[in-house]
């Protein structure tokens, strides 16, 4: 799961037609795709934010379309 570089989730859907900000976790190769939809979190202990959430995110053509 992608760690989400944003405050909260309220701030990632205000970034629609941006650039997503996003840490790769994964070892086992990337998770993050330019054309799809992926889940992500924040995770404070990882990006010192104060608040965890989860999300869902739509990307096309390497910009935000959609969060759930």
């Amino acid at each position: 799961m992608l760690v989400l570089n944003y405050p909260s989730k309220k701030e990632l859907k205000e970034n629609i037609g941006n650039s997503l900000s996003y840490t790769e976790t994964s070892m086992f190769g990337d998770e993050y795709i330019s054309n799809g939809t992926f889940a992500g979190c924040n995770r404070p202990h990882l990006t010192g934010y104060s608040r965890e959430f989860f999300a869902e995110v739509t990307m096309l053509d390497d910009k935000i379309i959609g969060v759930k």
